[in-house]
């Protein structure tokens, strides 16, 4: 740019945002040449995924973990497994994302003592652990103790990034998968501003932090967002949080320095409004989300990483990630949108829109306050059932037609996509023997340690979780005598306990007197009188550790608006759960919803536990991101249905669960 800008531009051009790629998966080994070659091609900041097992707190030979382990991530159960992730990689240097939850604490001891062997000064490195734990019971699912002891996790990490990791973001609340769970723009904001409340009051309450530093915690909490397709009123979203977190933080405590006080955040845009029909059309959807968060100056995210192409599909190639990445660098070095002031301001239109956020969210926010705050609100079911019924919404307007998704609702009509004529090769697959190799080497890991040194960690561990001690120097012992993931997590499991948040259902909404649903009831209860009275009972199952249980939600809703009677409860089963309910509550089908990618191993188990059990019979039907290849292998199993996200229709497919059920039995 010139020396002197030209009138309406500024005289220097911004820096652009962090530019990440989610990435991560099979092994930490295969994880770190993923991130080499990501920084090599211009990435900016590491965003960190792991998988299922990690994030719950397991290690990869528990019951639980099978099937699951380096699919939607990458496994890390020891400090050997943290210290290949990161080799190579100057962590100093490096502004690295976690995306971890209820095992932060934990990750945050694996990679302070990594940064620390690589002769790091924990004071210089920058990054963040997500940390946020409330959208867990709403929408991810990845919690493991309950409310108020997740809390004082949070609170003692907290603590202890203020004096030791200053330019560390030890909490990122997490507005993402509240809208991917339905939330409205209001819903959004109000629901993650109740959280942020929730956890700077935990942190003025523990007594770790004195009240003259508040405003050092208020700027380095941080905020990770999720940007829909409509990208004017994204635009006006992320200005209304900003507004709100201004007024938040100076009036209820106290921050005057208006730096402090700044909406720092991180973006994904959003990654389950992908489609599986047509998923070329899910790059301009990607390029349009990435200008709701980048667009207002004023509001500009820090941190972008966006979602691949091909995510409807299954986990993405190095080449997706890439392109993602180079459509941020387009915008951000070949457009001048960082050249110019905000655009925004002065707009009646923008004004209006955001003034309209800002008040809903404000009368959400005060709802949730007034009944106790957000943990409240959680262990009544209130922010629950008010996502489940916000998601029926929308999925009615999908449906009706109401709201337009190219390609999936309108303009179907399609030419074969040279994208997807390779099949299977057109996304990642993990190698089974993972799996296999993951469970070696943890458990060769637990072979190599000095025994005394464990149990003494684990029982200080114990012993200050009873107590109101700060947990991270018990956590970091654990670390340095080689204790695993599922062990750290287990021994709190023990003092905790674990918790079962509430699903939902039983204020989810039906789609009222829709004609297509009125038929579907007739089936249902004609099919119940042919087979002798009685409704029909579906069992609705989420095997496995997979948390995303929106969908499984909306069908249990549907199908219980059409006559069925639904046993539905809850995520993170093991397939004898699942075969137990499935006897004991003598359902007439059972649906199982796998989003993780681990259906061929999770499904069999239920197959064979049921033909075990003497009910063999009984049909089941699976949901989920499953790739066509996969489906036939279910399929050839003796699953009765397969139903993935190109099947949007719920009527639709509660009418074939009729049918299904139907000739099952014969009629």
């Amino acid at each position: 740019m010139d020396e002197k800008a030209p009138a309406g531009r500024l005289p220097e051009r911004d820096r652009p945002w962090v530019m990440r790629t989610y990435a991560g998966h099979s092994s930490a080994a295969a994880s770190n040449a993923l991130f080499h070659r990501n920084l090599a091609k211009g990435q900016t900041g590491l965003s960190v995924a792991f998988d299922l097992p990690t994030q719950t707190g397991y290690d990869p030979d528990h019951e639980l973990a099978a099937g699951e382990v380096g699919r939607v991530g990458v496994p890390v159960a020891s400090l050997g497994d943290m210290r290949a992730l990161f080799d190579g990689i100057p962590l100093a240097d490096t502004n690295t994302s976690m995306t971890i939850n209820a095992p932060a604490m934990w990750l945050l001891a694996l990679y302070g003592t990594v940064a620390a062997e690589q002769g790091a000064e924990l004071a210089r490195c920058a990054g963040t652990t997500q940390n946020d734990i409330i959208k867990e019971y709403l929408s991810r699912g990845t919690y493991i103790f309950p409310p108020a002891a997740s809390l004082r996790l949070t609170a003692d990490l907290v603590a202890y990034a203020l004096l030791r990791m200053p330019r560390w973001n030890p909490v990122n609340v997490c507005s993402y998968h509240l809208q991917e769970a339905g939330a409205t723009p209001v819903q959004e904001v109000g629901f993650a501003l109740a959280t942020a409340v929730a956890v700077l009051d935990a942190v003025r309450d523990c007594g770790q932090v004195p009240p003259e530093r508040m405003g050092d915690v208020v700027a380095r909490v941080s905020f990770f967002v999720n940007a829909g397709v409509r990208f004017v009123e994204e635009t006006a979203k992320m200005r209304a949080f900003g507004a709100l977190w201004d007024e938040i933080t100076r009036d209820r405590y106290g921050v005057t320095d208006p730096g402090q006080r700044r909406f720092r955040y991180g973006v994904q845009v959003n990654s389950l409004g992908l489609t599986e029909a047509q998923p070329e059309n899910n790059v301009q959807r990607i390029v349009l989300e990435m200008l709701g968060v980048t667009l207002s100056r004023d509001a500009r995210a820090r941190a972008v990483q966006l979602p691949a192409w091909n995510e409807a599909l299954g986990l993405p190639r190095p080449f997706d990630q890439q392109w993602s990445l180079r459509m941020q660098q387009v915008l951000a070095y070949e457009s001048d949108l960082l050249e110019y002031p905000d655009l925004f301001a002065g707009s009646h239109v923008m004004t209006a829109l955001v003034d309209g956020i800002v008040t809903g969210a404000r009368v959400e926010l005060e709802k949730v306050l007034g009944m106790g705050g957000v943990v409240a609100a959680v262990e009544s079911g209130y922010l629950k059932s008010a996502l489940v019924a916000s998601l029926a919404e929308r999925r009615r307007r999908l449906e009706s037609g109401a709201d337009t998704v190219v390609g999936v609702n309108r303009f179907t009509g399609t030419e074969p996509s040279p994208l997807t004529a390779a099949g299977a090769d057109s996304i990642e697959q993990v190698d089974p023997a993972v799996e296999a190799a993951a469970v070696a080497a943890v458990r060769d890991w637990r072979a190599g340690r000095d025994g005394a040194a464990v149990d003494a960690a684990l029982e200080r561990l114990r012993a200050d979780a009873a107590t109101t001690a700060n947990l991270m120097p018990a956590t970091l012992e654990c670390v340095r005598a080689g204790v695993t993931t599922g062990e750290w997590a287990g021994a709190l499991r023990r003092v905790f306990g674990e918790y079962r948040a509430p699903t939902g259902l039983a204020g989810g909404v039906g789609v009222g007197g829709d004609a297509t649903l009125a038929a579907v009831r007739q089936r249902v209860a004609a099919t119940g009188r042919e087979l002798g009275g009685g409704r029909l009972r579906l069992l609705v199952g989420k095997p496995g550790l997979d948390g995303h249980s929106n969908g499984a939600e909306q069908i249990a809703v549907r199908a219980r608006d059409a006559g069925f009677e639904v046993i539905y409860q809850g995520i993170r089963l093991t397939a004898g759960q699942i075969v137990a309910a499935a006897v004991e509550e003598d359902v007439d089908l059972v649906g199982l919803s796998v989003l993780s990618g681990s259906h061929l191993a999770v499904v069999p188990a239920v197959l064979d536990g049921l033909r075990a059990a003497g009910r063999g019979d009984l049909p089941v039907v699976v949901g989920g991101i499953i790739p066509a290849g996969d489906a036939d292998a279910l399929r050839a199993a003796g699953v009765a249905r397969v139903f993935t996200p190109r099947d949007f229709a719920l009527t639709g497919i509660v009418d074939e669960l009729v049918t299904v059920v139907r000739h099952a039995n014969g009629l």
